[in-house]
């Protein structure tokens, strides 16, 4: 089964993002849950987590199709022991949050050298912050996602990250979420059947498709390789319907939630029909 959706706004509180995804015919969703662009937050009263798990049982979404996203702000590769301790202590309550609405994943952006540290030093500091989280929170599954490679942005290449994972102690509750803006930008060919066939496979070669935990799906406004993060809508940027058109009919997409964070919320119901309807057409 395709889980579908889009990041939808937790405006009013978590509780009213299952119902935000419903009205646009989703089956998936992401969300932020708490203030992305802020430190610190109120903790998650009970009556809203209640309220939360409600909806979604409701509405018939299931955790393991709901994806949240951490702040913004939370750099675990950085140099600086202060801004990293604060940043392992913001991600592991991020997770603690996610704990409590009874969710299993979290994804998060795995930092910046700040050209401060090599890049291997880099990709250290973020396994040895998500093995300091697991410690501090059970289960939650911690998900990489992959960057443009913009500025310092560490994790851009397939590589990178699977370096990463090498030195995650425990493999079962790391993952990653492959966002295809990124990559594109970051030098992965998305533009042909072909090339995304083979951009897939060499995920699958050099990372492995037990650690795919979800996917972003976004065109791109900038072109292959620029480094340049700027997200557009589906079929309306650089890579075009081919990628979507592949991923939509590959069973190792199966059972994850596929997200869009494209450009245009007002046509998030069209782009959900219209990778529907890719699932079932002829290639």
């Amino acid at each position: 089964m395709k889980y579908i959706g889009a990041h939808v706004s937790a405006a009013g509180g978590v509780d009213k993002t299952p119902v935000n995804a419903a009205v646009i015919g989703a089956n998936a969703f992401a969300l932020f849950t708490k203030n992305q662009r802020q430190w610190q937050a109120k903790p998650l009263k009970t009556n809203t987590v209640l309220a939360f798990k409600a909806n979604c049982k409701a509405l018939g979404f299931v955790s393991e199709a709901i994806l949240p996203h951490d702040s913004y702000l939370i750099n675990l590769a950085t140099p600086e022991a202060d801004k990293l301790k604060k940043s392992r202590n913001a991600f592991i309550d991020e997770m603690q949050r996610c704990e409590q609405l009874g969710l299993p994943l979290l994804n998060f952006h795995p930092g910046s050298h700040l050209k401060k540290i090599s890049v291997a030093d880099g990709l250290s500091l973020i396994s040895e912050s998500i093995n300091i989280a697991h410690k501090a929170v059970p289960n939650v599954v911690t998900v990489i996602e992959n960057t443009a490679g913009q500025g310092t942005n560490l994790g851009w290449s397939f590589e990178q990250i699977s370096m990463i994972i090498s030195h995650v102690d425990d493999k079962q509750r790391v993952g990653v979420c492959i966002d295809t803006c990124h990559a594109f930008a970051a030098g992965y060919d998305l533009r042909t059947h072909s090339a995304a066939e083979a951009t897939f496979n060499a995920f699958g070669d050099i990372i492995g498709f037990k650690f795919l935990r979800g996917m972003h799906l976004n065109d791109a406004k900038t072109v292959l390789g620029s480094r340049v993060d700027r997200h557009q809508a589906l079929g309306e940027g650089e890579i075009g319907l081919a990628c979507f058109e592949v991923l939509m009919q590959d069973e190792r997409f199966n059972g994850i939630p596929l997200i869009l964070e494209t450009t245009k919320p007002e046509q998030w119901m069209d782009e959900i029909r219209l990778l529907r309807q890719f699932e079932t057409m002829p290639m």
